[in-house]
């Protein structure tokens, strides 16, 4: 794990078992903060859009159990696509990063980690008040 960038691709190992495989995710090792809130997305149509959207205090991790789907990223100066096709692919995502997951296969599981509970007011779900907000950061 990288905890110098402020959205990063990463992989977790996978234990080969006798009858299938393993991943272990355990907080602060392999996720880099206290997990508060786990939800995950599912039979979402390959061409809906989901998240476009920042959260002003939440942190993430992404991970496709099954399928697949594209998350693009975006911290107000440079656009990042990644691509969720293993369940041992993480995707981080620091606070105040817009976030853009489409192309979702049809069997796409897409799990979510956060470090914060769910709270509406802490969402910016506007483009241009998002890169307002941070155009004088970093």
């Amino acid at each position: 794990m990288e905890n110098n960038k402020r959205h990063y691709l990463y992989n977790i190992k996978s234990i080969s078992e006798k009858d299938g495989l393993l991943s272990v995710l355990e907080e602060k090792k392999d996720v880099p903060f206290k997990i508060k809130r786990v939800f995950y997305e599912y039979g979402v149509s390959e061409h809906t859009n989901r998240g476009e959207h920042a959260n002003k205090k939440s942190r993430f991790c992404l991970i496709a159990l099954s399928g697949s789907c594209e998350v693009i990223v975006n911290d107000g100066r440079k656009e990042i696509q990644y691509l969720l096709d293993a369940p041992t692919k993480v995707l981080y995502l620091d606070k105040m990063i817009w976030k853009t997951m489409k192309h979702y296969s049809k069997d796409c599981i897409l799990l979510v980690l956060s470090d914060s509970l769910y709270d509406s007011n802490e969402y910016i779900r506007d483009f241009n008040e998002y890169k307002e907000l941070v155009k004088n950061v970093k």
